[in-house]
């Protein structure tokens, strides 16, 4: 993670028993970008953004929000 980089995923996943949220997702987000979630209901967004916030548990992967990991006290 770079000083400019303020959140980064690598392959980030969840599954809630046998549903696949998100699958292995993977993204830098810069200081200063404006970042979208574009998709259909189900896709994954708000339990993406819930990970990055720390309200749910990845099943497997990793995320930084501003250098710390998920799940981290700052």
């Amino acid at each position: 993670m770079t000083r400019d980089t303020v959140i980064v995923t690598d392959d980030l996943t969840k599954r809630y028993r046998d549903r696949l949220a998100v699958d292995r997702l993977n993204m830098r987000v810069r200081q200063g970008e404006v970042y979208g979630f574009v998709g259909p209901n189900g896709a994954g967004k708000t339990t993406t953004m819930r990970m990055l916030v720390g309200l749910v548990r990845p099943t497997s992967g990793s995320a930084q929000v501003l250098g710390s990991e998920i799940g981290e006290s700052p």
